[in-house]
């Protein structure tokens, strides 16, 4: 288990980019009775959306107004939910004007789900189905709001101060809020739903329950079990054995093997941007007003520079506002950062809404051009173990290629001192065969001389022929 947990840590590292779902809800009561004609048109085979008279947008999901929450559950984002049991961080987030349903789509009502309760029911159903693994799990939660650019803790009545920091491997945290632990699906839907009736909402012209603020509400899954596959077996080679003591070590701190997963889910519910003159706000609803709009134009620049840095070769050189604004600190890890991420694009299909629609599609086209680095949330100690692991194996099968190449140089060495024994008899053989020639050749020298002598004499024709027949014997023999 700890093997294929460190390759997914490794394999995550690659970019993957932010999904992004454009829901056009139905036309309202208010615009059906002043009869507002729809100026949107789906296809849902191409995932093309056509707004106007010609502008055509692309994306991921398009969700047409008959589709139901169940639908655009399981087509969105059940898949994400499932990823946070294998370490990854998931976020949905709703963006859209103000009354174009993203309070409904991100948290639905009493008769009609929404994401947040679907995807809690469908984590808890995944959690009593592992029972069996022998895993514990512990599932906290916890429920922010921003509110004039203010933290609150909609889990706790104190009022403490609320601040945004990063841990050391640079995730977001909210430092002081407030987390539970709850044990049932019912618990995490009454931290829900308490929370929710602190939120701040008003009505205005276009909105009878508008979110005067934008909310983050978060599901943390810790997962811990012991494996009795992360053991370090015995290594004999004397390369690798100091890196065996190490990893040994490392296991010791943690008895029988503990493994750790930990993810959070973060849903969230933005406020919807608004056009005063529209809206009819004045006074607090104004100011509120100021506030939404600044954050969410903060969010716009945010996705807009990440666009532009992936879309550039000097990725470096781009500035990413995320301080402008708390919402922008907080989807950090969202936006570029390490998390697998949806985003939902909530459109009127009504004329008179044409304008905001095609702005925030523009938008949502953007977000489309930004990547993360989804990776494995993993106990620090556990990962270093799974590392020297993981960096064992390795040696070990470098070790076994040395083995296997010095096995056939052994082989081929072999082979080589047979031809070479089977070159000197050769040569031996030789040198025996030139050896003889040497001597018929010096025979043969001393036979001519002979024969000069001989053939100064008279009647020596009998004693040439005697001593021609013995060099032939010689030569013959």
């Amino acid at each position: 288990m700890a093997s294929n947990l460190s390759n997914q840590n490794y394999q995550m590292t690659s970019e993957v980019a932010v999904k992004v779902a454009v829901r056009v809800r139905p036309l309202n009561s208010r615009e059906k009775l002043h009869q507002h004609q729809p100026c949107v048109r789906l296809s849902s085979e191409t995932n093309q959306l056509v707004i106007g008279k010609d502008k055509v947008f692309t994306f991921d999901y398009v969700l047409a107004p008959k589709t139901s929450q169940s639908d655009l559950y399981q087509s969105c984002v059940h898949q994400l939910v499932q990823s946070i049991f294998d370490g990854y961080n998931s976020t949905v987030f709703a963006y859209g004007q103000t009354g174009s349903g993203k309070t409904h789509t991100i948290s639905g009502s009493s008769d009609d789900y929404g994401i947040i309760p679907r995807a809690v029911e469908a984590m808890f159903q995944t959690i009593n189905s592992k029972q069996e693994s022998q895993r514990d799990y512990l599932v906290k939660v916890n429920f922010i709001e921003i509110y004039k650019e203010e933290l609150k803790d909609l889990l706790d009545s104190s009022e403490k101060d609320l601040h945004i920091r990063e841990d050391e491997s640079g995730n977001t945290i909210i430092y002081g809020a407030n987390e539970v632990v709850c044990s049932s699906l019912e618990q995490v839907m009454a931290c829900f739903e308490s929370g929710t009736l602190l939120r701040h909402t008003g009505t205005t012209q276009m909105n009878e329950q508008s979110s005067r603020s934008h909310s983050v509400f978060t599901v943390s899954i810790e997962q811990r079990w012991t494996d009795d596959n992360v053991k370090v077996t015995s290594v004999r080679d004397s390369s690798v054995y100091e890196l065996k003591q190490m990893a040994m070590a490392a296991a010791a701190t943690q008895p029988k093997n503990t493994c750790y997963l930990g993810a959070k889910f973060h849903f969230v519910d933005l406020a919807g941007s608004e056009r005063v003159h529209r809206t009819g706000n004045v006074g607090d609803r104004f100011k509120e007003s100021i506030h939404i709009n600044s954050g969410l134009l903060a969010l716009g620049n945010v996705i807009s520079a990440l666009s532009s840095a992936d879309n550039s070769a000097k990725k470096k050189s781009v500035h990413i506002p995320y301080r402008d604004s708390k919402i922008t600190r907080i989807l950090k890890d969202s936006l570029g950062g390490n998390s697998n991420t949806l985003m939902i694009c909530c459109i009127s299909p009504s004329s008179c809404n044409l304008d905001e629609s095609i702005n925030a599609l523009k938008y949502a086209t953007r977000a489309r051009y930004i990547k993360n680095k989804p990776i494995v949330n993993m106990d620090p100690e556990q990962q270093k173990f799974v590392e020297m692991q993981s960096e064992i194996q390795a040696l070990r099968e470098e070790l076994s290629r040395q083995r296997t190449f010095i096995s056939e140089a052994n082989l081929a060495t072999t082979t080589n001192d047979q031809d070479l024994i089977a070159i000197q008899q050769k040569l031996e053989q030789t040198q025996n065969e030139a050896d003889v020639y040497k001597k018929l050749v010096k025979e043969a020298y001393n036979r001519f001389k002979q024969f000069d002598q001989l053939l100064a004499c008279q009647n020596s024709s009998a004693m040439i022929t005697k001593l021609t027949d013995e060099w032939l014997q010689i030569f013959e023999a």
